[in-house]
């Protein structure tokens, strides 16, 4: 028995496109809350900064998605939006909320 990986003569290499490295153009991107997936990530404007959420369910009976938001003291919390709450993007980042998120994003545990 050998223990060197074969591969079929058929087989090839598949060879990568910048299609292939590359996230989707914003204009394929979503623009509302309730059009991102389960576990999508996000940037979130709380009352006083700007923070890290993910989409962890979506009502379809009320059209409402549940966010669990992480907060700068280790904790998690979840809100709730309506589905079709606007979003924009920077790039390829959702943002939910006005403003400028850069210089408001909430600071995390730097110790790690």
């Amino acid at each position: 028995m050998s223990t060197e990986p074969s591969r079929s003569p058929d087989s090839e290499p598949h060879a990568l496109t910048a299609d292939d490295l590359f996230p989707s153009p914003p204009e394929a991107q979503s623009l509302t809350l309730g059009s991102l997936p389960l576990g999508a990530r996000l940037v979130l404007r709380c009352r006083k900064d700007w923070r890290v959420a993910t989409v962890a369910f979506i009502d379809a009976a009320t059209s409402r998605v549940v966010l669990s938001v992480g907060s700068p003291s280790g904790h998690t919390y979840r809100l709730r939006r309506p589905a079709d709450a606007p979003l924009t993007h920077d790039g390829p980042v959702p943002i939910l909320g006005e403003g400028q998120w850069r210089a408001g994003l909430a600071r995390y545990d730097v110790r790690w």
